[in-house]
């Protein structure tokens, strides 16, 4: 088996997640806000803002700033963007696939414009990166299954011949459907193993 293209999602693969329940509370405590009131009004409007038809200030109004705070909205998405971490052995693998075995690389996700932005350049994701898929810059997001589609379009592979790396099964079952061998990534030392027996094929 030859493989030419590289998938991985970003957060939980390569970076910490960028906006997730865990995050949000962590949020929610710091800054004094009621965590049950900004999950429920999250609930409404986060489809939208991953989708990227809501700017960040404008999703922070609906969930935070609809009524004056102590704190302001460049506080709050300052502390979006510092609050992620790499998994630097994650990124390393990539790169490692990348440069021996002459793959493409793209990286498929769901996140919000301007999270998505901060976290490429601060961790310098385009070293390493051909081209992103990034749900709030293409308007579709996982599981959706056009997401998938428009991957496969982009790079211009047979399902055969990708290699995907994500951290939801769900997704990663969603890959295997159109014939994508799909790792579900669990941590660092499995899915190396999986990805080293892979290319011994």
């Amino acid at each position: 088996m030859t493989y030419r293209m590289l998938f991985s999602d970003i957060g939980g693969v390569l970076l910490t997640n960028g906006w997730d329940t865990a995050l949000r509370n962590r949020a929610a405590a710091k800054f004094g806000i009621d965590p049950v009131d900004m999950q429920n009004r999250h609930e409404m409007v986060f489809d939208d803002f991953e989708r990227g038809r809501l700017k960040l200030d404008e999703y922070l109004y609906h969930i935070i700033f609809y009524k004056p705070r102590d704190f302001t909205v460049a506080e709050f998405t300052d502390y979006i963007f510092n609050a992620a971490s790499a998994y630097p052995e994650m990124i390393d693998l990539l790169k490692d696939l990348k440069a021996k075995h002459g793959l493409k690389v793209s990286l498929l996700s769901n996140e919000g414009r301007e999270i998505a932005d901060s976290r490429v350049k601060r961790f310098d994701l385009k070293s390493f990166t051909d081209y992103f898929i990034i749900s709030g810059f293409v308007g579709v997001r996982k599981p959706d299954l056009r997401i998938y589609e428009l991957a496969l379009g982009l790079c211009q592979c047979k399902p055969s011949e990708i290699i995907y790396i994500e951290d939801r099964l769900q997704f990663v079952e969603l890959a295997r459907s159109f014939g994508i061998f799909a790792v579900h990534h669990v941590d660092y030392p499995k899915t190396r193993k999986i990805l080293e027996e892979a290319f011994k094929k």
